[in-house]
């Protein structure tokens, strides 16, 4: 393990649940692995352009003015980061059942055809394998399990987007419940951190 890129897309600041859990991930990789080397993207105050008809050619096709141009330098940017990394950690809070559109904004830069997956006779091909994630979903109710389970499109999304360029091997740490009260967001930070020690326990012992 030589690099680790941290993305961050709350919006709610040092109150973030996600943007603590993160911070955890961070500290224990670190403290695993001292010579590890650090990338922070934070996608919620950094304001990454939503994709508009101005700009998605500088994604999708052939840049030629100055907003594509722009949109692909930035594209180039934050591809360059994500093939850097041998772990991506990635907080991740649901919000309206799905992730933030900082986060979206984010994964549609760098999902790149013929650069971060490509289409072959067997379909498509993701071209960024070899990678681990670490997702933290911090959530105000229960969706992991029972009548919730329905309502998560947050997960599934986040799986389908990281596999498609070749990120299969991802980690998701859920803090649960953290809208019902104090002692309830207290419970999930404690039951996240008991996940996260576990995945960083793993990551330690893996071959760098």
């Amino acid at each position: 393990m030589s690099h680790i890129l941290v993305i961050n897309s709350s919006a709610s600041g040092d109150t973030s649940v996600s943007r603590t859990l993160v911070g955890d991930i961070v500290r224990g990789l670190v403290e695993a692995h001292p010579e590890v080397r650090l990338t922070c993207r934070d996608v919620d105050e950094e304001g990454i352009p939503h994709l508009s008809a101005a700009t998605v050619a500088g994604v999708r096709a052939v840049a030629a003015t100055e907003a594509e141009l722009a949109t692909r330098a930035l594209s180039d940017e934050l591809i360059a980061e994500l093939q850097a990394a041998d772990i991506v950690v990635i907080g991740a809070p649901m919000y309206n059942f799905s992730i933030p559109s900082s986060l979206r904004a984010w994964f549609d830069h760098v999902l790149r055809p013929r650069v971060t997956f490509a289409y072959g006779a067997a379909g498509p091909q993701g071209l960024l394998t070899g990678k681990r994630a670490i997702v933290v979903e911090s959530r105000g109710g229960l969706y992991s399990e029972g009548p919730g389970k329905a309502s998560d499109f947050q997960e599934p999304y986040l799986r389908q987007l990281l596999g498609f360029i070749g990120i299969v091997d991802v980690t998701f740490i859920h803090a649960e419940k953290i809208g019902f009260g104090a002692e309830a967001r207290e419970l999930a930070l404690t039951g996240a951190r008991v996940q996260i020690a576990q995945a960083v326990a793993s990551l330690a012992m893996s071959p760098a």
